[in-house]
């Protein structure tokens, strides 16, 4: 493991042109337009809902919006890409010709899809497979120039979660993203955020030793830290309820997360990770 410790991350994203200020945590506001995410499917499908959801996030303080239209929940089917475009880039252009100066980031792992979300307004790539589901994405994204999200996932999500096992989860997640940031580099994406992969390909103890380390990734790397641990089965399987009674144990993780140094919260409860993040700022300054 490199322990070669790099400057404070990065106090802002370049979003086409528009500088997303994250020397403050921030939420990422979760928009699925997909009929089954383990959380919320089926909810946000139509135009309409989408636009209602995408209005109430940003009312309460969602700095990104984070669109998805392929559900990555352990087990899911994968779609087509025609399928996937149908969800996705509709809602996109829907949200920017509502709210021009909304930030939206594209939850995908394909080139096609990221190429056209981009063009219809999104100006975030944000995969979960760091480039392996589809050899053309890193190339792509660097060509659009908008900043990437990188995620670590051990096998696919098919599968993921049968029998995930580390020598050391914590050297291992750093050394991917030490090794995938230089490939990026190397191609000329210039801002990367890192996302440990909460539940993807891990046990709930994985995930936990994860979260008590998340400081490491920042330290070592120089780079902004995503926490996407939003009534996730991490929470589920330990408070025994299912995700639908997630949120409360889903603002205590966030306060770790903050502690560790996460500068974006991905969830689905946009008011109540603001709240969270207005507590930690107030707990920092005293």
């Amino acid at each position: 493991m490199n322990q070669t410790t790099h400057p404070p991350a990065p106090l802002s994203l370049n979003c086409k042109g528009r500088l997303l200020d994250i020397s403050r945590p921030v939420v990422m506001g979760i928009l699925n337009t997909t009929p089954d995410s383990f959380f919320d499917g089926g909810r946000y499908t139509g135009i309409d809902t989408a636009l209602a959801q995408a209005e109430s996030m940003l009312s309460e303080g969602a700095a990104i919006l984070d669109v998805g239209g392929a559900s990555s929940r352990p087990g899911a089917v994968e779609i087509s890409e025609k399928e996937e475009l149908e969800r996705v880039v509709p809602v996109i252009g829907a949200i920017m010709r509502r709210f021009p100066d909304a930030v939206v980031s594209v939850d995908t792992w394909r080139a096609a899809v990221a190429a056209a979300a981009v063009a219809a307004g999104a100006s975030i790539v944000n995969d979960i497979s760091a480039g392996r589901l589809d050899a053309r994405l890193y190339a792509t994204t660097a060509g659009l120039g908008v900043p990437y999200i990188l995620m670590h996932m051990q096998g696919a999500p098919g599968t993921m979660q049968q029998n995930p096992q580390y020598d050391d989860v914590v050297t291992e997640v750093l050394d991917f993203f030490i090794r995938e940031v230089e490939k990026l580099r190397a191609l000329g994406v210039t801002d990367i955020v890192l996302d440990p992969g909460f539940g993807f390909g891990k046990t709930v103890e994985h995930n936990f030793r994860l979260l008590k380390n998340l400081h490491v990734f920042g330290n070592v790397t120089g780079l902004p830290v995503l926490a996407g641990i939003s009534r996730k089965s991490m929470i589920c399987k330990v408070l025994k309820v299912n995700p639908d009674k997630a949120l409360n144990g889903t603002t205590a993780l966030h306060m770790v997360a903050l502690q560790q140094g996460a500068r974006i919260l991905r969830a689905h409860d946009v008011r109540e990770a603001t709240e969270v993040i207005r507590l930690w700022e107030q707990l920092e300054v005293v």
